[in-house]
């Protein structure tokens, strides 16, 4: 059975720092994109970050660029999000998936997903 268990959120103020983990079991992703998503309440899901199965390439969205790091370590199937300078609006439920099919940027090419963790940042 496929777990991607999220870890690593909580409440911190604005300019502060997290560190999400996702660590997956059940079976090996290493041959297989990662990727993060948000929800904020009210909001769709969106994308946050991704990296591919080995780590060469990683993408952000623009909310994130120059804030968020996305990595991976493939030995025990975990992928990290590196959180800085949170501003309140990064407020939001955070998802780690696996991407299966298509555009790592695309929520339709992933096809596994963690239960997600939330991220509060006070102002």
């Amino acid at each position: 059975q496929v777990q991607l268990v999220e870890s690593g959120g909580g409440l911190v103020q604005a300019g502060g720092s997290l560190r999400l983990s996702c660590a997956a079991s059940g079976r090996s992703f290493s041959n297989s994109a990662m990727g993060w998503f948000r929800q904020a309440p009210g909001k769709e899901r969106e994308f946050v970050a991704a990296i591919s199965w080995n780590g060469a390439v990683s993408q952000y969205a623009d909310s994130g660029k120059g804030r968020f790091t996305i990595s991976r370590d493939n030995a025990k199937n975990t992928v990290y999000l590196q959180m800085n300078s949170l501003k309140p609006e990064d407020t939001a439920v955070y998802y780690c998936a696996v991407n299966t099919y298509g555009s790592m940027r695309s929520e339709r090419g992933y096809g596994y997903w963690g239960q997600g963790t939330q991220v509060t940042v006070s102002s």
